[in-house]
């Protein structure tokens, strides 16, 4: 009997609630890092916001979505091979993993907002890059932590692997955030937008495609 992605999710909620001090330290991180640059920086401007909200949101993204694969054992990735179809697997996954990455959002840009002001013209082109950066760091890492946990000293692997697929993602993103938050052409702002969801198609596309022979391996 296969499993589906609705029974997939739920196994990942169950796994979080019963281990709640994984996204417990989670949640600290941001509020702590938040914190931190609120105490140094005091204020800033639209510029620094942005760049140091993308900062945190990129370390965090890689902390929380790095165990996706690299913290299942051989045991359980076995047990999946006669139940799971490996393309289901893979969009339970990223939809979990977005959903994470966008919980984490929402909280940065709360405490931003509280300590640091709001910097925001344009708020909902500047949300609807959030959303599709979020969803990108999710594919992305999610696709990079299921080829490292196939080597050895996987987190490290994890990270050297990331920084060349995510680079144009962060530049564009960030580009499109502060276009959006200085208020500028909407018509730029959403070009920056069709490229983000360009880049988000494909590697999904790609994940889909390579992941069940990664899988098998």
């Amino acid at each position: 009997m296969k499993i589906g992605i609705k029974q997939l999710l739920l196994k990942e909620l169950l796994i979080e609630w019963r281990q709640r001090y994984a996204i417990n330290g989670i949640l600290l991180q941001v509020i702590s890092s938040v914190f931190v640059v609120f105490l140094a920086l005091k204020a800033v401007n639209a510029n620094t916001w942005n760049g140091i909200f993308w900062i945190i949101m990129l370390f965090v993204s890689i902390n929380s979505i790095a165990k996706s694969f690299i913290g299942e054992s051989k045991g359980k990735n076995l047990y999946y091979h006669g139940l799971v179809k490996p393309q289901v697997l893979l969009i339970s996954k990223f939809i979990y993993n977005g959903l994470l990455n966008i919980l984490l959002a929402i909280l940065c840009l709360t405490t931003f907002s509280l300590w640091m002001g709001n910097e925001i013209q344009n708020e909902l082109l500047y949300y609807s890059a959030t959303l599709l950066g979020c969803l990108g760091f999710a594919a992305t890492f999610t696709m990079l932590s299921a080829i490292a946990s196939k080597a050895g000293n996987s987190n490290l692997l994890m990270s050297v692997l990331s920084l060349p697929i995510i680079i144009p993602l962060l530049l564009v993103l960030i580009k499109a955030c502060k276009r959006a938050m200085d208020g500028l052409d909407t018509d730029l702002i959403l070009k920056d937008l069709g490229v983000l969801l360009l880049f988000n198609i494909l590697i999904v596309s790609l994940a889909y495609l390579l992941f069940p022979s990664i899988w098998k391996e």
